[in-house]
């Protein structure tokens, strides 16, 4: 056997030996490391395919999202014209592709019914991502036109579950929306939409470049040539941009801009910041865990110090010494990373169960072979971290002439140690509080309306069944007959979307036209909500009606022409005026004006307005019912009743209507929950990770005044014999530790105010330097380590003087 492993295997059994003989310290040592590298581990295997983990596309680096921004979305888009201006003349690009913005919903209507998503896009889509099939081909440039043969390239994961993996799918005929669609390919495993849409499906775009109108927009990307920068790009994009810009209304051209960015960067958006955070939290906990047991070494390499002196003495090598102590801490990081890898599977089972969608792609995170290697560097940074100082630790010189010299030396390091955890435990306590209260803001926001007794229902007409709008018209006719003959609630109605989540019709104020007034001179003048809703909307959703009247069913009629108003909305197109009479959008009569709501999000509100459900399609009036607006739609009913059987009555309502179309309940309290569910993850888990780093804190406080006590045991003996008071040992003992909580909270304080400001995008009504989180962080951190050191103090103070003159 080698020297050098044979040296190895004699260190690594002490170092076992020394842990079983100090069975407290092992286990202390390993619950703090276990809970760090855990904790880290689970945040990075969540956050690394979002930063870090590359793309399942071909050298991703050049793949970009390109289009104009404007109010009418929220990311980058192109209309036909523009991307047939782009594919004609591609510039910084070898490739360009498009898909239709949105997935569309789609039924596979065979023998067991299947409701999914389909995405149209454009031939050759997977090429210019870079994404090799996993059986089959793409579409053609040939086949994508309209009224071309009807193809389909289906998801991975809908092949294996419906069909079982067949290896013969490719050049089956499925009927989608009840159209005989061939299947032409199958994705790879691991593909993900640049958007990250979900996609079952994936279906021929259909561009005709002849006949293709303004109105359809598409989601772009390109693949930069070789060595061209997002800023060369954007340079020679110019010349395009400007050619759209044309194609705009004038007043509308400054409120448009280019934007050209990675699709990573299209995919992660307002999640990066999140991301970050939570990796810093983390690791800000694993340094308190290192301050945490290298304060525990320190502690035992202190009580082995007349041994080391010995070993000195006899002969042995400092770097044989040395070597020793770091075999010690390399074993307490590798169990350490054992347990913590299993305490980071519990802990992101535990997150996706709870919150799958409050990170990009988290149903998707797990412990695999790049997460291990992560967790396996951790614990051997985290193992020389916390040993470098007691390893290099020497005893004092004479130290065999005497056992008792060690307690007045003094513990500088230990103090360092336990101020800079008190440091980061304020941090994340600090920036837990400002989420909490960011939180506990979005929670208690004013809606608009009244979410409590109020349930929903949401479903999809399928194609195939309902794909004429007299289908579409005669079941919501029948829908609405049913809703108004259940017993026991107090108003049901029926809305094509519904606040707070969006998902609304909208247009630009300025193309309203109000009878009497002059258009805007001006600029688009924002996004303007507008739903269709049935008579009972208002009071079922619990929105107040502030001046006019409802709709009737007399509005209902062919020749009524009515529409209610959003107060932001009348304040906007009626300033200083009573908007009820006034006529709008083409002659419709404004009826009554209602409180404004939350329309967008929940921290968003547009104005907005409110037309009525026809039970006819009304072809003269233009904004009567569209064709195809009714294919989607949501239930609203308000009611005493329990919640679950509120939901029971209201499903059969809609399985007597049609037993085999699928609808999603659930009550509007529940929805709310969702919708918040991404910053209550967020707060919740730096809320955690503030709590364990405060409580690791706490041990190592107590453990190093603990400590401390035992090294002045003599000392403090010798000044009470002299004639010191226990109250004066006591105020000098709380003196000494209260210095170090005073620094770390002065540190912790300065790393609160800077790390806030990454805070900011997060924060919801709260500013960063909020004085009620610091304050709050402050008195509770102060809080814990009084506690803390309130034991070791007291038995300070009562150390018997004859009990230690005589064993002096």
């Amino acid at each position: 056997m080698p020297l050098w492993l044979e040296t190895t295997l004699a260190d690594l059994r002490y170092a076992v030996r020394g842990l079983l003989r100090a069975p407290v310290f092992a286990l202390t040592a390993l619950l703090a490391i276990a809970v760090g590298i855990g904790a880290t581990t689970a945040v990075f295997s969540a956050v690394d395919r979002i930063l870090f983990r590359p793309l399942p596309y071909a050298n991703e680096q050049r793949l970009v999202s390109v289009g104009m921004l404007a109010p009418l979305d929220t990311n980058e888009f192109m209309f036909a014209v523009e991307y047939f201006d782009l594919r004609h003349d591609p510039g910084p690009f070898e490739e360009v592709t498009a898909f239709q913005a949105g997935a569309l919903e789609c039924d596979l209507s065979e023998n067991n019914p299947l409701r999914m998503q389909c995405l149209r896009v454009e031939s050759g889509f997977l090429k210019t991502l870079g994404v090799p099939l996993a059986a089959g081909r793409e579409f053609t440039r040939q086949e994508d036109i309209q009224n071309g043969p009807r193809l389909a390239i289906i998801s991975y994961q809908l092949w294996r579950s419906r069909f079982a993996g067949d290896p013969n799918v490719v050049g089956r005929t499925l009927p989608i929306d009840g159209a005989a669609t061939t299947v032409v390919g199958v994705l790879p495993a691991d593909f993900e939409t640049p958007t990250l849409a979900r996609a079952d499906v994936l279906l021929p775009l259909g561009l005709n470049e002849l006949s293709e109108r303004q109105g359809r927009a598409f989601r772009v990307f390109g693949r930069l040539k070789p060595g061209v920068t997002l800023a060369q790009a954007r340079l020679q994009l110019e010349p395009h941009f400007q050619r759209a810009l044309l194609e705009a209304p004038a007043p509308f051209r400054k409120e448009i801009s280019l934007r050209i960015r990675p699709v990573r960067d299209r995919q992660v958006g307002e999640s990066r910041a999140a991301s970050l955070i939570l990796l810093g939290a983390v690791v800000a906990l694993l340094l308190i865990a290192c301050a945490n047991v290298s304060n525990l070494l320190l502690a035992r390499v202190l009580s082995r110090d007349r041994e080391i002196a010995m070993r000195l003495a006899l002969g042995a090598t400092r770097t044989r010494l040395i070597r020793q102590t770091l075999t010690e801490s390399a074993l307490l990081g590798g169990l350490g990373c054992a347990a913590g890898c299993v305490l980071a599977f519990l802990l992101l089972r535990l997150a996706i169960a709870l919150a799958p969608t409050a990170l990009p792609l988290l149903d998707k995170a797990n412990i695999d072979g790049r997460v291990l290697t992560f967790a396996v560097a951790a614990s051997g940074l985290a193992s020389l971290a916390f040993g470098i100082a007691p390893a290099l630790r020497r005893p004092a010189s004479g130290l065999l002439g005497g056992w008792h010299t060690a307690g007045l030396r003094r513990n500088w390091l230990r103090q360092s140690l336990i101020a800079g955890q008190i440091a980061v435990s304020l941090t994340l306590l600090a920036a837990a509080g400002l989420l909490l209260r960011s939180l506990w803001n979005l929670q208690n926001l004013p809606l608009g309306l009244q979410a409590d007794h109020l349930i929903t229902a949401h479903f999809t007409l399928g194609q195939l069944r309902y794909g004429k709008p007299e289908d579409q018209l005669a079941f919501f006719n029948a829908m609405e007959a049913k809703l108004a003959a259940l017993p026991g609630f107090e108003a049901v109605a029926i809305s094509d979307s519904l606040p707070p989540s969006g998902g609304t019709r909208s247009r630009l104020l300025a193309v309203i036209d109000v009878e009497g007034q002059p258009r805007m001179p001006e600029g688009t003048g924002g996004l303007v909500t507008w739903r269709f809703v049935t008579p009972a909307y208002f009071q079922a959703m619990g929105i107040r009606l502030l001046r006019g009247r409802n709709f009737t069913e007399q509005d209902r009629l062919p020749s009524a022409k009515t529409v209610i108003l959003s107060e932001s909305l009348a304040r906007r197109l009626f300033p200083n005026k009573d908007p009820i009479g006034k006529h709008v959008l083409s002659g419709a009569t404004v009826i009554g004006v209602t409180a404004d709501t939350k329309n967008v999000n929940l921290t968003r509100s547009d104005p907005e307005y409110y037309l009525l459900r026809k039970p006819l399609i009304d072809a003269t009036f233009q904004n009567a019912e569209p064709p195809l607006g009714w294919r989607s739609a949501w239930i609203v009913a308000r009611t005493p009743l329990n919640p679950e059987l509120a939901l029971q009555t209201l499903r059969g309502a809609v399985r007597e209507a049609d037993p085999a179309l699928p609808v999603q309940m659930a009550t509007m309290r529940g929805r709310l929950v969702q919708l918040t569910e991404r910053p209550r993850f967020n707060a919740l888990l730096l809320a955690v990770f503030a709590g364990i780093g405060l409580f690791l804190a706490a041990i190592g406080f107590f453990g190093v005044i603990s400590f401390l006590v035992t090294q002045r045991r003599r000392e403090i003996g010798v000044r009470l014999a002299l004639g010191a008071t226990p109250a004066r040992i006591f105020r000098q003992m709380t003196f000494e530790t209260g210095r170090w909580v005073a620094a770390g909270v002065m540190a912790g304080l300065a790393g609160a105010f800077v790390c806030s400001r990454w805070l900011r995008s997060l924060l919801f009504q709260v500013e960063p330097n909020d004085p009620y989180a610091l304050i709050g962080a402050v008195v509770l951190l102060c809080l814990v380590c009084i506690c803390a050191m309130a034991g070791p103090v007291r038995r300070a103070s009562t150390v018997d003087p004859m009990e230690t003159l005589r064993q002096e």
